[in-house]
């Protein structure tokens, strides 16, 4: 093999590798459950439309339509239970605290009802309710009649259609969620005159009224707020603007004798919102007035300054196929499109599903069909809410991640009342649930509640964003919501016996079990996840307070508890990395929460070069785990093995993330993808979806050891992406094959930046840098030192020949 030269030349402007290619789910037939319909949204407002040809239901959503109201939690006997707690963990009877902790350690009230809050205080996510449009197709008998069927979700646009030919007339419908006008916008269109008539009503399953203010179909009611009467207000107004005639009834509207409807829905509640009736009524009026061109042409142009940021494509274009076949097909022959067309649509459904100023992402992200939602569709802190927001940074939609940074900041006040409450404690807290209205108790039962790391680690997420947009102004503004997390560990962690480490108690690993004297327990003190988040939340603390050049008092208290923090273990007798403080027996070795590797990703304690011990003992506890699990769970084993930098093992847990659900989906344990993309758990749950994204993202670019690393665990042997972000502030460009990268590099803050390599072959590579005059060898690890601008571009090409 010839010497590999790599040649890096500055650049004026950057150089798109590949142009966006058209991203599209489309299906040959109506979708027979809610998993099979399109998801449309602006961050706020949410539609579903199912593509049925003689009668159609589009679900409705709103972001902030939660029942329940805010609640004192604090169980006022707890703290007084706490020593006695602690006491038994450190004699090492820990079946006895756990049943002390189930009868007084936790919220008062209901809390999260079992995941039953809908009628609880506590809450519930809810639909909005439900769009039905009966189409009036001159169908004579039951038996379908229509031909040349399609429907489908424009990923580019953002706009979904249906289309079909009945009864020799070609009917199109095409539906959006205005990213500018803030409405939901339905185009219904014939290709004959006079050939287009339905009706329509708008309700939901309970607690609404629906009725008709001249021809302006309205639907409005209050949810329950847990307390034997009404909570949250909303309003949905809906107006037709067409050629034909439109009827009004009691609750309902009919048009006739059209060829073109356009379907104007504005809605909104009274979170936050005293004007809501107001905002309903404008948004209405102005969208009703303006063009339907106008509107369409607003709404892409808003949505695609986020969407057409990244680009990516992999060995081959997109197959014209449908979405539902290609998921089976992908089975038995790969497909390495359709990882490109999920990794899009994970864009998508962040971009779509929320915004600054609104509430985040919950477990359902912006969509729900039911009342009562799978788990409240809540905030779920130790690990499911963060996960949503993984793919923000690196696939470039920084902006978007602010809605859960605004959400951390927003619950410190309840987490201090928690803090003092339960633990009579400095600083806030945030257990392992929360809502709107801002819960930060222990949950209902200590075996999954007692968790108090969630607002730790909701506070990575501050930082993470922080190193991905590094600017003072921003630390200062996120300082105070760290060093207050900081303090309460600082003031409420316990010196363990064995070692004199300082450990959280009482806490528990999420949701896992352990075997104890023949019992399953699952309340302990220290366990490995705690520990590493409570690190990572002490050494964020310390580089804020650098950047800051403030507290250094603080400071050397974080410091000196930094000493005392429990290393990782690895088992003795498993080689595996030990969940507990003790090396207890799982009571699930295949449990879907694989906590103790936190330190592994999202976090960044182990690496190749730091810790090789530990990423062996990883490695050991993966394949322990096993590649099944749920949905969301199979998403952060993607992300795992791509830090282990295994692309082939990466690779396998993506397409477990991608096995097809169908009708009859699998068990609580089989995760898996419905047929519209969304994240089985099962049920439902699309942290699974942005857990798989970020995972493509992770095999494509790392930058979380000191450095940035291009191709760090690809699968796929040729492929290109453009538009993802480093931290330090750096966005790249790639183009790869078997002999040849090509990558792009644009500063977007001033700083020293390295930069590794792939090797394109096994063989031993003298690398060359040319640089302006000055050359540079390599070091052995293909590392490459830039020193850079704000907005300087550099291009490299590294390339192999016989």
């Amino acid at each position: 093999m010839r010497n590999l030269i790599i040649l890096l030349f500055c650049l004026v402007a950057t150089t798109n590798i590949n142009a966006q290619e058209k991203q599209e789910l489309w299906y040959n037939k109506p979708a027979t459950r809610w998993e099979e319909s399109m998801p449309l949204g602006n961050g706020r407002i949410g539609a579903m439309p199912d593509g049925g040809v003689y009668r159609e239901q589009i679900v409705l959503n709103d972001i902030t339509l939660w029942s329940g109201s805010k609640e004192n939690a604090v169980n006022e006997e707890a703290i007084n239970y706490l020593p006695q707690i602690r006491e038994l963990l450190l004699a090492g009877k820990n079946k006895e605290a756990e049943k002390m902790m189930l009868k007084y350690f936790k919220c008062k009230g209901p809390g999260t009802n079992h995941a039953k809050g809908a009628n609880a205080p506590y809450g519930c996510f809810q639909t909005l309710g439900f769009l039905t449009i009966n189409y009036a197709l001159g169908q004579q008998t039951k038996q379908a009649t229509f031909t040349n069927y399609r429907r489908g979700l424009n990923l580019n646009d953002a706009v979904a259609y249906t289309s079909f030919e009945e009864g020799g007339v070609k009917y199109q419908r095409e539906y959006f969620v205005s990213h500018t006008a803030d409405v939901i916008v339905i185009k219904l269109t014939a290709n004959k005159a006079k050939a287009l008539a339905f009706d329509l009503t708008l309700d939901r399953p309970e607690r609404f009224t629906t009725y008709c203010e001249g021809q302006t179909l309205c639907m409005k009611g209050a949810m329950n707020d847990g307390l034997g009467g009404n909570g949250m207000n909303y309003l949905t107004q809906l107006k037709i603007v067409t050629d034909g005639q439109t009827k009004a009834s009691a609750q309902s509207l009919a048009v006739s004798g059209a060829k073109k409807a356009y379907l104007i829905i504005s809605t909104a509640t009274d979170f936050n919102n005293k004007e809501y009736k107001q905002q309903v009524a404008d948004l209405l009026a102005k969208a009703s007035a303006t063009k339907y061109t106008k509107l369409l042409s607003a709404h892409k142009a808003a949505y695609q300054a986020k969407f057409n940021r990244v680009a990516l494509q992999l060995e081959v274009p997109q197959k014209d196929e449908a979405t539902d076949v290609r998921l089976k097909n992908n089975l038995t022959e790969e497909d390495p499109s359709l990882y490109a067309l999920y990794f899009h649509y994970g864009r998508y459904l962040m971009i779509s599903g929320t915004r600054e100023g609104s509430l985040p992402l919950n477990l359902q992200g912006l969509w729900a069909n039911t009342v009562q939602t799978p788990w409240n569709g809540d905030y779920h802190l130790n690990i499911n809410m963060q996960m949503c927001y993984w793919p923000a940074e690196v696939t470039n939609l920084p902006e978007l991640h602010n809605t859960l940074i605004d959400f951390t900041k927003k619950i410190v006040p309840s987490g201090e009342v928690t803090a003092k409450g339960f633990y009579g404690a400095d600083g806030w807290v945030a257990h392992v649930v929360s809502n709107p209205w801002l819960f930060t108790a222990p949950a209902e039962h200590a075996s999954w509640g007692a968790t108090n790391t969630g607002g730790a680690w909701l506070c990575e997420h501050l930082w993470e964003h922080y190193l991905f947009n590094p600017s003072p102004a921003y630390a200062a503004e996120i300082y105070p919501v760290l060093k207050g997390a900081a303090r309460f560990f600082l003031s409420t962690m316990i010196a363990e016996p064995s070692h004199n480490w300082l450990v959280t108690a009482p806490s528990s690993s999420p949701e896992n079990a352990y075997r104890l004297n023949g019992d399953a327990v699952s309340v302990c003190m220290g366990p490995a996840m705690d520990t590493q988040i409570v690190r990572e939340l002490f050494e964020n603390t310390l580089s804020a307070a650098a950047v800051l050049g403030v507290d250094d008092d603080f400071s050397l208290e974080i410091k000196n508890a930094l000493k005392r923090l429990p290393p990782m273990q690895v088992s003795p007798k498993g080689g595996y990395l030990q969940e507990w403080l003790e090396d207890y027996e799982e009571t699930d070795i295949h449990h879907r929460h694989t906590s103790h590797l936190y330190g592994l990703y999202p976090a960044n304690q182990m690496t190749p070069a730091k810790t090789p011990e530990l990423m062996n003992a990883c490695r050991t506890t993966l394949d322990r785990r096993g590649d099944g699990g749920t949905g969301w769970s199979r998403a952060w084993k993607i992300n795992f093995w791509a830090r282990l930098k295994d692309g082939e093992r990466s690779f396998k847990l993506l397409k477990n993330l991608l096995y097809p659900m169908g009708a009859n989906a699998g068990t609580f344990q089989g995760g898996g993808t419905y047929a519209n993309l969304f994240c089985a758990h099962p049920p439902f749950q699309i942290d699974g979806n942005f857990g798989g994204t970020a995972g493509i993202a992770e095999m494509l670019l790392q930058s979380h050891d000191g450095f940035v690393e291009i191709l760090p665990a690809c699968h796929w042997k040729k492929g290109s992406f453009s538009g993802l972000r480093a931290r330090g502030g750096l966005t790249v460009d790639a183009s790869w094959n078997a002999t040849q990268l090509k990558a792009t590099l644009r500063a977007n803050n001033e700083g020293v930046f390295y930069i590794r390599l792939p090797k394109l072959t096994d063989d031993a590579q003298t690398l060359t840098l040319k640089q302006g005059r000055k050359k540079q060898v390599l070091s052995a690890d293909n590392l490459i030192k830039l020193n850079l601008k704000k907005g300087e571009v550099v291009t490299l090409s590294l390339n192999t020949a016989k």
